[in-house]
């Protein structure tokens, strides 16, 4: 005779390794999207930082109509994958991703000709730890974030249009809100991708599919971490 007592633990055992088969599964996923990030980071500071230090490379690109290709083509490079994700190869996916990365360097390497390296260094620290806690939050929130992320992300298109409207004002105290903005609206996306990329795990029906996520969920943060690190860096950065 089958005894209840007996069978629950049974269940209870199933229902924990299933959990923990998903924790593990969703925390995997998680580092692959930061260690995409983190490598699309840093190959963006070598690119910029070696082309900031080859003067005669730097005036090649900046001195040029060239400057203007280095500096549109992140922009269409993200357009070009958000669009084509799902008809990508995985290794097509990646390459786009480390061509943008390495592009994003070339369009930064200006800063280091502007901005103190060492208030570079600074502002960089300041804004992986603002990063840092936000992605925390977005991780572990219960709340759900879908009408912040509505709000933040109307914002972001004031941003853009206004930053546009700037390039032919050239006013300084626009800039200068502008970039305040910019931290408010950067710092919230950082939790609502996070929140965002934790959930698109679930829908994930392959290895493949995931990995694809895992991209463009490194590819949002990456971009929410780079405009954070320039707005904080137009508004504290000291310049040269």
């Amino acid at each position: 005779m089958s005894n209840r007592f007996d069978d629950q633990p049974i269940i209870r055992n199933s229902s924990a390794a299933q959990a923990w088969d998903v924790d593990a599964g969703l925390r995997s996923y998680m580092i692959k999207v930061y260690s995409y990030m983190a490598m699309g980071l840093g190959l963006t500071g070598l690119v910029a930082f070696v082309t900031a230090s080859s003067p005669a490379f730097f005036q090649a690109i900046f001195g040029t109509p060239l400057m203007w290709v280095v500096m549109l083509a992140p922009l269409g490079i993200v357009f070009f994958l958000s669009a084509r994700i799902g008809t990508l190869s995985l290794s097509a996916a990646q390459t786009t991703f480390w061509v943008y990365a390495g592009v994003m360097g070339l369009s930064l390497s200006s800063i280091f000709y502007v901005y103190t390296g060492q208030s570079i260094a600074r502002l960089f620290f300041v804004s992986a730890s603002v990063f840092g806690a936000m992605s925390l939050y977005g991780y572990t929130t219960k709340k759900d974030l879908t009408n912040v992320g509505s709000f933040l992300f109307m914002g972001l298109i004031g941003l853009v249009i206004a930053s546009m409207v700037n390039l032919f004002l050239q006013s300084t105290a626009l800039q200068l809100a502008l970039s305040y903005v910019g931290v408010l609206v950067f710092t919230g996306l950082t939790a609502y991708d996070t929140q965002v990329i934790k959930e698109l795990y679930f829908e994930a029906d392959s290895t493949e599919v995931a990995g694809k996520k895992a991209i463009i969920g490194a590819l949002n943060l990456y971009m929410d971490f780079i405009n954070l690190f320039l707005a904080l860096l137009r508004i504290f950065g000291d310049r040269r």
